[in-house]
This record gives C-alpha cells, structure tokens and sequence, in this order.
C-alpha cells in the first residue's frame, strides 16, 4: 500500500518525502550490517513478549522500517511547525501541525505494515488509514475493524468475540511491543520528534486497554440517535392500489 508523506518547512520550503513502502525497501534490503544501526537488532530492548528467536532473526522488523524515518527527523524538535501532506491513490490530506502529529500518523502507519507478528495484527487498520485522527477517530476505527474481522471469522464457522475481549488483550501485547520501540528510538535520537510521535500514538493504543469502555460510552450517543431504517420502513403503510 503506497502512501507518501511530505513534510514541509515553511521557513525555506525544504522538505522531507516518506514513501511507505520505500521504507521499507530500503531497510529491509539495504546492503552491508553497517546499513543498519545497533538499535535494529533483535535482542536489542526486545519486546518481552517478542515471539521471534533471535538465533533465526537477527533484526526487529519493525525497528528496521522506522530506522530511515528516525534517522531523516532525529534531530528535529517535536514543536516545530511542518506542512504535512498525505498522498494515496484515493486521496490527499494536508494539516499545518507540529512534527510530532505528523509522525505519529506516519510511524502508526509503518508499525501496522510491519512483518513484526504483533503489529501485523494492525494490518486493517493500515488499509484505511486516516493521518491525523483524534482519539476518538482511533476508537472508532479501531473498535469496527476488529468487528468486521469478527465477522469474517463467523462466517468462517469460527467463534466470533463480539464482547471485544481479545482487541483489549490485543492492545495489551501492543502496549509492550510501544513501550519497547521507544526505548530502542530514545538511544537513536537528539531531538524529541520521533520520541514525543511514540509517546503519543501510545497514549492513544493504550486507550483501548484500560478505558474501552467508557471510550465507547462516550460515544453512544452519536450511533445511537440514529433511527433504525429498518424500524422505520416497518412503520410506513401500505401503499393503496
């Protein structure tokens, strides 16, 4: 899934383009182990529930798709203001923001393609992607794309976990995996933008675990005031011929 990132300084007009799938190209295929940093291998602040072995996989596959983004926005402050504009086949999308919004969309949309086996679950989310969403944007989207999998697994005879059990449990393996990558981003950086772009895409994944409900909760109302067609359609009379 391509989808291109630009981020453009208004002081000079230079700019930063992230192609997603360039990305990860060039991590995964660069030549040399010199290509890749220390910060990359596997045993490196491995995630504690990392189920790779690091005898058969030397590389964190998600470390090496954020090695080319941490190192083109090291040095760059989290405060400083870009034009970001997101490029797909579809559609475009353009704020005027700090880095750190701007990275944080990027960065989720990296991590949710990766090869890593708990990002991977992320993959339906990378295919509607929505650069800059709010909370409850991530709420929305990520509570309807675990249903819509449900569903495919029922009609697949398997059980389907409609009470959402497994996408809070999902997002607990997801906190430790964030809670790694930052760890592994920190020895990488000299400024704060990659590091404030982790914190704050974890802020919101960690939503899910601990206050799904009352997140949804407070969404209710606006799915609930809408009147049933089906209800409506059975009050209508019957057309007189």
């Amino acid at each position: 899934m391509g989808i291109r990132y630009e981020f453009i300084f208004p002081e000079d007009g230079s700019q930063l383009t992230v192609e997603t799938e360039a990305a990860s190209r060039r991590a995964s295929n660069a030549e040399g182990a010199e290509a890749h940093a220390d910060w990359t291998r596997l045993e490196y602040c491995q995630c504690t529930n990392c189920p790779l072995d690091k005898n058969e996989h030397e590389r964190c596959p998600a470390a090496l798709d954020m090695q080319p983004v941490v190192e083109d926005f090291r040095a760059l402050p989290a405060f400083r203001k870009v034009e970001v504009r997101v490029i797909s086949k579809e559609r475009e999308y353009r704020k005027f923001t700090g880095i750190e919004e701007g990275l944080r969309s990027l960065m989720g949309l990296i991590m949710a393609n990766s090869a890593c086996p708990i990002l991977s679950n992320l993959k339906p989310m990378a295919t509607t992607h929505l650069p800059f969403s709010s909370q409850d944007e991530f709420i929305i989207r990520s509570v309807g794309t675990y249903l819509v999998r449900q569903y495919y697994k029922k009609q697949s005879g398997d059980e389907a976990d409609w009470e959402l059990e497994g996408l809070v449990t999902l997002n607990r393996e997801l906190q430790l995996v964030n809670q790694a990558l930052w760890q592994r981003v920190h020895s990488a950086c000299e400024g704060d933008s990659n590091l404030k772009a982790l914190l704050s895409f974890f802020s919101m994944s960690a939503s899910v675990s601990y206050s799904l409900e009352a997140q949804l909760r407070k969404l209710k109302p606006a799915f609930m005031s809408i009147t049933d067609p089906l209800q409506q359609f059975e009050t209508l009379e019957p057309i007189n011929k």
